[in-house]
């Protein structure tokens, strides 16, 4: 076993330190936070991820993996240093490399023994090469020291299940000690080991991401054109999927992609192409498809209502996907400000993510409208008069359309995730839109009065 240390404790860091000590393996976990580093001592998750506390104390109670602020007495002694920190997007969609820089320094001026630098974070190619070159150039000790590449694919909401259970594990070396180090360290996850350079690692990471986020982007782009010629995407999605060069998984169609990974790693990946002189049209037919696909809803029921001032709006999902409490590139984020801007009252509904948002859009008035966090589904919908559906929770799921029918003031919902049958929201007497096929009682429900928006106020 290995005396491993892990730079950074995001969803990246934190997830692969625990999964190393699960498999046997003294683990270090660095951050600079202090009370983020006092917190998972106490076996609470900074971040919300299935299974993820229940490992944390396990091993830390097992003596097997600890946290600490002190990164000087962490790289010094360690075998190999796994960096799983930021790599955000600059302005112009390149990705800010100056918390690897950072670590990669901090390294070099504290390692005594050999040591492998490996790369997790999502950076672009060529990038592993600089980070060695950058750690020579600081290294204080004659010491032996290589760099490795080693992507990880886990998504957010599973990413323990899918670091414990990868399908393949990627890894790019340029010398058979790394190679060979590597392997040993990944060997009790029995898991397959795909072998390359470290370029090609790299690359391997953003042609997979940027994979997924076209597949998603086609989808929706073939969901819009459903709407226009009378198609239903889900049976189109239905009848493609028994093809097994396409596939079943990333053919529903919603309001667009978010997270950490697919809006930046497409952006990350079409300026590298453009600074090499090469336009990847596909993935910048991606990017602008999602861009516009985020606020598809609120342009439907724009269309649909006078206005959203004064009105009720109940909102069911504030975070990107089900099972995480992440809210990047959430496309609550793109609608909010949109509503609020238009005078609407939103009545917010999440999980686990509203206390994320309320940072972001704190509770009461705002710009022109006001929002407001409750504890259920229900209680955003009560005397509702629009409600938009964001994210796929269970908890949302769970509400039936007759539900919608009986709660709200005028049951007129837009379903950017596709949750409910057209016919079942039909015979419920629901005004239903969802993303690529027939609206349900379109037009079937009286235009909201005056007297109506005075009593949504109350």
């Amino acid at each position: 076993m290995f005396k491993i240390a892990v730079a950074g404790t995001g969803y990246v860091g934190l997830v692969a330190g625990v999964a190393f000590a699960e498999m046997g393996h003294q683990v270090t976990c660095v951050d600079i936070d202090e009370k983020k580093v006092e917190m998972m001592k106490s076996g609470i998750s900074p971040i919300y991820e299935t299974d993820l506390e229940d490992l944390m104390q396990k091993n830390y109670a097992a003596g097997r993996i600890e946290y600490t602020t002190d990164y000087q007495s962490a790289y010094r002694e360690a075998d190999a240093v796994f960096i799983g920190v930021g790599t955000p997007e600059n302005a112009d969609g390149s990705a800010n490399l100056s918390y690897i820089a950072t670590v990669a320094r901090q390294i070099a001026e504290n390692i005594e023994k050999d040591c492998l630098v490996v790369v997790k974070s999502t950076v672009p190619v060529g990038t592993n090469d600089k980070v060695e070159q950058f750690i020579h150039d600081f290294l204080v000790n004659d010491v032996r020291v290589e760099v490795a590449s080693n992507p990880e694919f886990l998504a957010q909401g599973s990413a323990v299940h899918d670091t414990l259970h990868a399908k393949r594990i990627i890894i790019g070396t340029e010398s058979k000690w790394a190679e060979e180090l590597l392997k040993k360290i990944y060997e009790p996850f029995k898991l397959p080991i795909v072998s390359v350079n470290r370029k090609s690692a790299e690359m391997i990471k953003y042609a997979s991401n940027d994979f997924l986020a076209l597949k998603i982007s086609y989808m929706n782009d073939i969901a819009n054109l459903c709407e226009l010629v009378g198609a239903d995407v889900q049976d189109v999605a239905e009848g493609m999927s028994f093809d097994d060069r396409i596939g079943s998984k990333f053919l529903n169609a919603g309001i667009g992609y978010g997270g950490s990974c697919f809006p930046k790693d497409t952006k990350a990946l079409e300026y590298l192409a453009s600074q090499n002189g090469y336009v990847l049209k596909t993935v910048k037919a991606a990017i602008d498809v999602n861009k516009d696909q985020k606020t598809l809803l609120y342009k439907k029921a724009s269309n649909r209502l006078i206005t959203f001032n004064g009105l009720k709006v109940a909102i069911l999902g504030l975070t990107f996907k089900p099972g995480t409490d992440d809210l990047r590139e959430a496309p609550s984020l793109e609608n909010v400000p949109l509503l609020l801007d238009q005078g609407a009252d939103i009545y917010a509904y999440d999980p686990v993510g509203a206390a994320n948002f309320a940072r972001v859009y704190p509770e009461g008035k705002s710009s022109k409208g006001t929002i407001t966090y409750v504890d259920t589904a229900e209680a955003a919908l009560e005397g509702a008069n629009v409600c938009f559906i964001f994210t796929e929770w269970g908890e949302v799921k769970a509400v039936t359309p007759e539900g919608y029918k009986m709660l709200m003031r005028t049951p007129l919902v837009y379903d950017g995730r596709n949750l409910h049958s057209i016919q079942v929201m039909e015979e419920a007497g629901v005004e239903y839109y969802s993303v690529g096929r027939a609206p349900a009682n379109k037009g079937g429900l009286k235009e909201l009065t005056k007297n109506d928006l005075q009593s949504s106020r109350r």
